[in-house]
């Protein structure tokens, strides 16, 4: 098995998520203040399978040592580098959440949940538990559970298959169709700040990002047919989850909408 044969698997998971109805639904501000709501969770825990990654492959404790391969390690580092610490539209440094957290401020929409769900992680110290007792919709919790089952099982070329194929591959062509739909529907708004960050991360992922984290599945599975037949199961539960998550959203956005006599 190796990379195209990835792809051929995952392709009709794919094409659900880029035809998804959601885009088109995304009619009015207080739509778009519904997707970023929810969306927000995905933003957020992108960085605890980037983290999880950076752990396995590289070497972040004392005494250091050269860990791994030296490939693997500049291509986590780099990415680490850029979403962790990007610039924003303003020239400052910032992680790609915290840009998007300032998008969402700066369109009018409500942070209070993620902020009051993060400050539960941060006393909790239990993801799970965190994720169990929300409020959030059951598709939410089940795409954030999935994140962070798949780090605790700490599988290196799982957490890959799961950063790649439901992250960084998927990211382009995915918030291109939302792009194409922001700019249409609220031209009165300024939506600058969160325009910079989706086409920040169609540039990144695709240009550099994307194709290092193909390298990245290369160099973990190499000849491996188990790891790879992992690669397809955990890349299509991720693609899943994501469709889920998609599924949500739209429907708390009719929710929103439906209009009782």
């Amino acid at each position: 098995m190796d990379i195209q044969t990835i792809n051929k698997s995952i392709q009709s998971q794919k094409n659900l998520l880029l035809q998804h109805s959601l885009y088109k639904k995304v009619q009015t501000i207080e739509d778009l203040h519904c997707f970023l709501e929810s969306h927000i969770y995905a933003v957020w825990d992108f960085m605890s399978l980037l983290k999880a990654l950076q752990t396995k492959l590289t070497c972040t404790t004392t005494p250091w040592f050269a860990t791994g391969n030296p490939e693997i390690r500049y291509l986590i580092n780099e990415i680490v580098l850029a979403e962790e610490t990007d610039l924003n539209i303003d020239g400052h440094r910032q992680s790609h959440y915290e840009m998007y957290i300032d998008a969402m401020t700066a369109c009018g929409a409500n942070t209070t949940k993620i902020t009051h769900f993060l400050s539960e992680v941060h006393s909790l110290q239990n993801i799970f538990a965190v994720i169990k007792q929300s409020d959030l919709h059951p598709n939410i919790k089940a795409f954030l559970d999935f994140t962070f089952r798949v780090v605790e099982e700490g599988m290196p070329h799982k957490i890959a298959a799961a950063f790649t194929f439901g992250r960084e591959d998927l990211i382009p062509s995915m918030f291109t169709e939302i792009l194409k739909n922001f700019q249409a529907n609220f031209p009165e708004t300024d939506l600058s700040k969160l325009i910079y960050y989706f086409e920040r991360h169609i540039e990144l992922d695709a240009d550099e990002h994307g194709p290092m984290a193909m390298q990245m599945i290369n160099e973990l599975c190499g000849t491996d047919a188990l790891k790879w037949k992992d690669i397809e199961t955990t890349s299509i539960q991720a693609l899943e989850k994501r469709i889920g998550l998609w599924d949500a959203i739209e429907e708390q956005i009719l929710k929103n909408n439906l209009v009782i006599p």
